[in-house]
């Protein structure tokens, strides 16, 4: 069997990227959620920035994915810190 190859196309709307420095991810049995957010420091809400809905299944590859290329960054560029405990959940 040949493997497909897939031609993957930026829009150049979204080519930049978007920061993001949170992160929230929630789930049932059919998908999961992961929202993107920033959090902006003297303010108590989190403006999220870009919201992302996969298959369990996509999840379980993007957090292989995700796995292998932080293995690989820190294997060039040294251990990533933790960084400090924050809270999972922005106060209300």
């Amino acid at each position: 069997m040949t493997e497909r190859q897939i031609k993957i196309t930026v829009p150049e709307n979204i080519s930049l990227g978007t920061y993001a420095n949170f992160a929230s991810i929630v789930h049932n049995f059919a998908e999961f959620v992961l929202d993107f957010g920033r959090i902006v420091p003297g303010r108590d809400d989190v403006q999220v920035v870009a919201r992302l809905v996969m298959t369990p299944v996509h999840a379980k590859q993007l957090l292989r994915a995700l796995s292998e290329n932080i293995a690989i960054y820190e294997h060039n560029f040294g251990e990533i810190p933790q960084g400090p405990n924050v809270p999972s959940e922005p106060a209300m």
